[in-house]
């Protein structure tokens, strides 16, 4: 990495977002030099030749809600969406009258693609014109595998795409191109893959592509290319050139995998002459998923979560503070760092203000832009703080080095859980930390510091009944304020 040099590094810059799915703040070993034993030296590489964020956050601790707030600006709990994710099947998510990354981009004169997994839902086309009922698991369907998918990427701002429908759990298993099946299920066995398409070659697949894709751009335009990869989530499934690698365990070989294939997007950068205004930035949708065995990576000494308690689903750290990766060699100091708080939402302004670009009032309603950080300056927020949400839709609120949990345990599948704690009258209702003197959310003080919880609550209430935590006139939220439960225990 870091070879080729373009030599007009004028104008705006190629964007490259590279999406992780799952991968804990803590896999990266940059990151994590003490308790990070699975190697990735791309990664490594790339936040050597950039800045690292050490205080990034999804706005969610699972995958589809966090999708939806990177790609607009916007808290997913202000949809119907209050908990959980979407399935395979499932109808869009994204309004088409929301603006997304790729319309920003699109409307200010980039090439815009993605490739790799959307898991934000799209109209799919039925023998009978019906929309599938989203249930996990389907004994038969009616799709129509030669007809026209609507309302997918190409509808909400992106010129090109190739990928999947969701994760590689959920059925369907086949490639999709634009607004085409590339392929064809038994509608029969909808839980079989389409001929030519196996789970263990997604990830390279997506790799070689997205290579392709940068490889082939001429001309002066600039381009924007969006790769929410497959990996590391589940099916863990290293492909044999990788098995055994880390001699760990067969996550720890997906990390290793994971980490080759950005760096193979990042070479395609540097080779094609564009890395020195290019744009890289590297992230995950959430922490890292239980299903990695934390037991036996423990055991070997790597801690996916790194300092932090927790991990996928839940409120506390390791649910949804996430690597964040940024190279730009015009424009960012190589080996720099950046501890300011900022909220995967907050792409959204970034772009915008990289393209001189004013956002509607009312779109990207929680989002700021960290582009002064880039430049080494501080960021200008009058955003107070950022949300937390947990798989099971509770809620937690960060303002500057305190953080309000309104759930009595994890907030998602970490115990104890909040079914564990139900019916303990002695454990306190919320939880209160001080993340600079306890990052570990080891001491909770919630009922000793009752100034700062009423402080927080005020504030987290204060942005759901206003539709938006930016400055600007009142908005919307998608359902009723009524609906949106910010205590969910009992």
């Amino acid at each position: 990495m870091g070879g080729a040099v373009n030599a007009e590094t004028t104008g705006p810059p190629n964007i490259v977002l590279i999406y992780a799915d799952d991968m804990g703040y803590g896999d990266v070993q940059t990151l994590n030099p003490e308790r990070g034993k699975i190697p990735t030296p791309h990664l490594d590489e790339l936040a050597e030749e950039g800045m690292i964020f050490t205080d990034a956050h999804t706005t969610s601790s699972v995958c589809t809600p966090s999708r939806y707030s990177l790609l607009t600006g916007r808290y997913n709990w202000r949809t119907s969406l209050q908990k959980s994710v979407l399935w395979g099947y499932s109808q869009p998510m994204i309004s088409a009258d929301t603006l997304t990354l790729g319309q920003l981009l699109q409307e200010n004169g980039y090439d815009t693609a993605m490739i790799g997994k959307w898991h934000l839902g799209m109209d799919i086309p039925t023998l009978d014109g019906q929309p599938i009922k989203d249930v996990r698991r389907l004994p038969k369907t009616s799709i129509d595998w030669d007809g026209e998918i609507k309302e997918g990427p190409t509808a909400r701002g992106f010129d090109y795409f190739f990928g999947i429908s969701a994760s590689l759990d959920m059925a369907p298993y086949v490639y999709i191109e634009n607004e085409k099946f590339l392929g064809e299920v038994d509608n029969n066995a909808p839980e079989e893959p389409a001929d030519g398409f196996a789970r263990i070659a997604v990830l390279d697949e997506l790799g070689e592509r997205s290579a392709d894709y940068v490889k082939a751009r001429e001309g002066d335009k600039p381009f924007f290319l969006y790769v929410p990869l497959t990996s590391p989530h589940t099916p863990i499934l290293p492909t044999k050139e990788w098995q055994g690698r880390s001699g760990i365990n067969k996550y720890a070989d997906f990390q290793m995998q994971t980490d080759a294939v950005i760096g193979q997007i990042v070479d395609a950068v540097d080779e094609a002459g564009f890395g020195e205004n290019t744009l890289i930035i590297v992230s995950s949708d959430n922490g890292c998923s239980k299903a990695a065995k934390f037991r036996e990576l423990e055991a070997a000494g790597h801690y996916a979560s790194a300092q932090y308690r927790g991990s996928k689903a839940d409120l506390w750290e390791g649910g949804h503070r996430v690597p964040f990766l940024v190279r730009w060699p015009a424009q960012v100091k190589a080996g720099s760092q950046s501890d300011e708080t900022i909220c995967l939402t907050d792409c959204l302004a970034t772009f915008a203000e990289l393209v001189d670009f004013e956002i509607p009032a009312d779109e990207g309603e929680d989002s700021v832009s960290f582009l002064p950080a880039l430049r080494g300056e501080a960021i200008d927020s009058a955003r107070k703080g950022i949300v937390h949400h947990s798989i099971s839709g509770h809620f937690g609120y960060r303002m500057g080095d305190w953080k309000l949990l309104l759930a009595k345990g994890s907030g998602g599948w970490t115990r104890p859980t909040e079914k564990d704690l139900a019916n303990k009258e002695e454990v306190p209702k919320g939880q209160l930390y001080n993340l600079a003197e306890d990052p570990g959310e080891e001491n909770n003080l919630f009922e000793e510091k009752p100034e700062i919880v009423s402080k927080l609550l005020a504030q987290l209430k204060e942005d759901i009944a206003k539709g938006r935590s930016t400055p600007g006139p009142q908005q919307d939220n998608d359902i009723p304020v009524s609906e949106i439960r910010l205590w969910k225990n009992k």
